[in-house]
Formats: structure tokens, C-alpha cells, sequence
């Protein structure tokens, strides 16, 4: 049997979401050892959208110029009747909060290469490739109790003999049927939607009728889902049974017949020329949410922790957004010595929020399918009247990613001007920093930040210091005016934020001084509060 080695952070798993964590871990300066049991990135196209906020998640592992040239900018949703006459439309910005565009399609297999180059560059980093996890278990000092050491045993690829490692933390990146939920005694909990949908990804020089955004046809006998990749990429997605065949005469000529709204295929057209069907793929559509994500230093990321229908493209969002919020509270504990109790936020920020992305992907998804009753049509009808309403379509747009729930890293406070800011994102516009035209966060760096409109006050220098957070006027930025803009909307003099961009703390306008350093600083191990800090009721 092996030698039992040591490492940091074992991750299992290195699909995007394992080799994101990975790569804003070793920023941190933590190591980590990612297990895969594939030899060589998934050659076929999965995941296919992401947002501007996951835009700038790459930008902070360092490799968004990269995907810029393998992505283009989508124009946003429309729902479409069984006629395909516009119920909805949800246009999405080239410029969205985050300083991206709001959507981006992409070729997932493109990303995960941009990802593992990224990988390789990072000496903090290790990839075995050909391994399969096969346990992890807690380790047997009681001294650490729940947050010891954590052993993951794998085989390598032909192989019979067990090896082991020990870790300070295991990240289970492996999927909706990993081992990492088993081993942590989490279920299931089921958000009622299930669905047999087949994926049909397509290249053409055909002419395709497109308006250059995703297309959902809301029907209940052929409800379908239409969106363009690439220069010649086109991704169809129709609810089908399991034994429908697309292929063989029978078979394409219903293949002719579905993507005959979008493109004209020649009845007598044969399979592949100039009309390529690249993959077919049937997939089940969930919605589920694992019931725990955390059991001592054991987490669950991505479909290990949640499951989403695709219908408004945020699964692979979702678990990026898991690897931002997690990897920088697990670094300030294994580095810094932080509370343990800071891993709990973890799950407390991202569970709500994944539940409500899956429950408007749900929404979506009944709008689409939801029945052939009058109550069904209804309900589609309303859809179409109420996005009618002047703001309406552009806030549901806007606002796709809701603000944290309140905790103890978000304290929104009940009457307290500027909570409207906290638990929400700081925008990235383009900012000026000694004759260099960079993005906000470029500045800011990895760790926590200070950003005001206003002189800083010792209060505000004191809190800074404790963190190791630089403290910038916004006045010295050089920007479009947006972030003082920003700041006076939220009443508030500045703002302290996390190192994932989150707004942790404001000082509400004219006070000089953040309210809640009491309730937060010590789950930091900062500074004890200064006298002049507010205490939290």
C-alpha cells in the first residue's frame, strides 16, 4: 500500500467548478491536489451560457481576456408562444454590473482547456488525472474534532491498490453522483421539476434565423429551447422520449421538421454536409438541492450540491459562484486562523440564493411546459402582460442574481441607511490608475477593500488596518462617476467589501464609522472594535 502523503485542500473533481477553486485557492497561496478520474477534458459541449458576474470570476483566476476570444455576447431571453409570437423578451446589456456582458455563450469543452492551462502555470497546484475517489472519511484525532484532518483514499486509473492523502479541507467537485454527498450523509431535496428533454448541438453554413439571444418556445405539446454558440455552433433543446430517434430517415426527416422555424432543410438532405448534427445527448431535467453542503471540513460544490433545469443558464453559474464564496473563507481559516464558524456562511449565503435561481429556472421551465389547461394558457398570457409593463422586462433582467440573504457577513440592519447596498455586488466599472486603463477589481486585489466617497475616519482607517484592506477614494479613480453615483443611491459614505466583491459593511452617510465591526470582526479575527464603533443591537 501506499505512502499517505498531506495536502492542504484536496479537490475532487476538475471540471470547472473543481479547477476554478483550485485557481483562487493557490491566489490565496493554498495549495491543493485536484483527483480526476478522465484523463483529458470532456470533448462535447455541456454548459453553454454564463453571466457578467461569473465573467468577472474569471477575470479574477486570470483568464477572461482568453475566454473573450472563445465567447460572444448573447442580446438576452425571449419567451415565444407555440406561433413563436413574443410573450417576454429580457434583453441583457453588453455591459452589465460586473463590467461584462450580461450573457456569454461559449463551448464549455473551450473553457475547461482555458481553465487547465491556467492550472498548470500554478505551482501551488496539482492535477492527477486517471485517479477515481472511491472514499473520504473524517480523521480519527479527536483532538480537532470536526475540523481535522480529512483522509480521501483513490485508485489510479488500471490499478487495485488503495492510496491515501490527508487534507485541512476536501472541496467534493465530483457531480451530482460523486461520493463526496454520500460521505457527508446528504440528501436529496426535491424541487418538483423533472423533465426527459434531448440536446441537439448542431454545426451549419445554412442560413440560421436568428436574433442572436436564446430562444424559449413556451408550448406544452413541443416546448423548445434555440440558441446560436459560435460563428457556425447552434444548440437545440427539445422535450422528447427517451426511443424518439433523430437519426435514420424517419429520424431526420422529424429533425427537419423541429428546426424548421429556425433553418430550411431539404426534405431529401442527408446527415452531416452542410447541416451537422455534432452530438444528441438525452438528459433528464432536475431540481433538486442537497439538504447539507458542509460536515467538518467536507463541502459540496456545484451539482454536488444543487441541480438546476438549463432554462435560464445558470447551472454551471451556480457552481462557480460556490467556488468564489467558499475559497476565500477557507483560505483566511487555513492561513489567518479565522473562526471555523466563518466555513458556516458558506452554505448559509449559497443555499438561498441557488434555491431561488432553481426555483425561477423552474418557473421558466413551467411556462414553457406547464400543461394544456386554460389555467396553463393563462398563466402564459399573464407572463406576456405583466412583462408588458413599462421596467418590468429590464428589472427582471437586471436583477437575475439576488442579493445575499442578511447573516453574519451580511449585515443588513432594518432601517439603517445603506443596508440596500449590503449583501449585494460592487459594480466594476473601467477606472484610471496611473495612466493605466484597468478594471476595478485589478485595484482592488485578493483581500477585503475599503471604498469611499468621503474622507476616511480613524473608525474607518482602523477597520482597513485589521483586515489588511487597502482604503480608496473613489474620487482617485478615474472612472465614469458610476461608483459615487453608486454610493449616494445607497446612502452611504463607503463601503467595506469582502474579498469576493460582496458588500460586507457601509457607513451609512454622515456617521464615519461602520455599525457592524462587533457582530463580524471577531468571525475575521480582526481587531477588536474601536471605541467609536456602533455597537449591534
Amino acid at each position: 500500500m501506499s505512502a499517505v502523503s498531506r495536502r492542504p485542500v484536496v479537490i475532487i473533481g476538475a471540471g470547472p467548478v473543481g479547477v476554478t477553486a483550485a485557481l483562487l485557492l493557490a491566489r490565496r497561496g493554498v495549495r491543493s491536489l485536484v483527483l480526476e478520474r478522465h484523463r483529458d477534458v470532456y470533448p462535447l459541449p455541456r454548459a453553454v451560457v454564463v453571466d457578467d458576474e461569473v465573467r468577472r470570476i474569471l477575470q479574477r483566476v486570470g483568464i477572461h481576456e482568453e475566454f473573450a476570444a472563445v465567447s460572444r455576447p448573447a442580446r438576452g431571453l425571449r419567451l415565444l408562444d407555440a406561433r413563436h409570437r413574443v410573450i417576454a423578451e429580457f434583453a441583457r446589456s453588453r455591459h452589465g454590473h460586473h463590467g461584462f456582458p450580461q450573457t456569454s455563450m461559449f463551448d464549455q469543452p473551450e473553457l475547461e482547456r482555458l481553465l487547465r492551462a491556467a492550472l498548470v502555470r500554478r505551482p501551488e497546484c496539482e492535477l492527477r488525472d486517471g485517479v477515481e475517489a472511491v472514499s473520504v472519511t473524517p480523521g480519527t484525532d479527536a483532538s480537532h474534532g470536526s475540523t481535522g484532518p480529512v483522509k480521501v483514499t483513490f485508485r489510479r486509473d488500471g490499478s487495485d491498490e488503495d492510496e491515501h492523502v490527508w487534507a485541512d479541507a476536501v472541496l467534493g467537485c465530483d457531480g451530482a453522483g460523486g461520493l463526496t454527498r454520500d460521505a457527508i450523509g446528504a440528501v436529496w431535496e426535491d424541487l418538483h421539476f423533472e423533465e426527459s428533454w434531448r440536446v441537439i448541438d448542431v454545426r451549419t453554413s445554412r442560413p440560421v434565423r436568428t436574433w442572436e439571444g436564446v430562444d424559449q418556445i413556451c408550448c406544452p405539446t413541443q416546448p423548445a429551447t434555440f440558441m446560436r454558440l459560435g460563428e457556425d455552433r447552434y444548440r437545440w433543446e427539445f422535450r422528447l422520449a427517451d426511443d424518439e430517434p433523430l437519426d435514420g430517415p424517419d429520424g431526420l426527416e422529424r429533425l427537419r421538421k423541429l428546426v424548421a422555424p429556425w433553418v430550411d432543410l431539404p426534405s431529401d438532405a442527408p446527415s452531416g454536409g452542410d447541416f451537422e448534427v455534432i452530438r444528441q445527448a438525452q438528459y433528464t431535467f432536475r431540481a433538486r438541492l442537497a439538504d447539507r453542503w458542509r460536515r467538518g471540513r467536507v463541502f459540496l460544490l456545484g451539482d454536488a450540491a444543487h441541480l438546476t433545469p438549463p432554462f435560464i443558464g445558470q447551472g454551471l453559474c451556480a457552481g462557480l459562484r460556490d467556488a468564489h464564496n467558499l475559497t476565500w473563507k477557507l483560505a483566511r481559516v487555513l492561513q489567518q486562523g479565522a473562526d471555523d464558524g466563518l466555513l458556516d456562511t458558506y452554505e448559509r449565503e449559497r443555499k438561498p440564493h441557488a434555491r431561488h435561481m432553481i426555483r425561477l429556472a423552474v418557473a421558466v421551465g413551467w411556462a414553457m411546459t406547464g400543461g394544456q389547461d386554460r389555467g396553463a394558457a393563462l398563466r402564459r398570457a399573464v407572463v406576456g402582460a405583466v412583462c408588458r409593463v413599462p421596467g418590468v422586462s429590464s428589472a427582471v433582467s437586471r436583477d437575475l442574481s439576488p442579493a445575499l440573504t442578511a447573516g453574519p457577513l451580511v449585515r443588513r440592519r432594518p432601517g439603517l441607511p445603506g443596508r440596500v447596498l449590503v449583501g449585494t455586488f460592487c459594480p466594476q466599472p473601467w477606472v484610471i490608475v496611473e495612466g493605466r486603463r484597468v478594471r476595478l477589481d485589478d485595484v482592488l486585489g485578493d483581500s477585503f477593500a475599503v471604498l469611499t466617497a468621503a474622507p476616511p475616519t480613524p473608525q474607518m482607517a482602523a477597520v482597513a488596518t485589521a483586515l489588511d484592506a487597502p482604503v480608496i477614494h473613489v474620487g482617485d479613480l478615474g472612472d465614469d462617476g458610476s461608483l459615487a453615483a453608486w454610493l449616494a443611491r445607497g446612502r452611504s459614505d463607503a463601503v467595506l467589501l469582502r474579498p469576493d466583491r460582496v458588500v460586507l459593511d457601509t457607513v451609512p452617510a454622515g456617521t464615519g464609522a461602520f455599525p457592524g465591526t462587533a457582530a463580524w470582526g471577531s468571525l475575521l479575527h480582526a481587531a477588536r472594535p474601536t471605541t467609536d464603533a456602533r455597537p449591534v443591537p
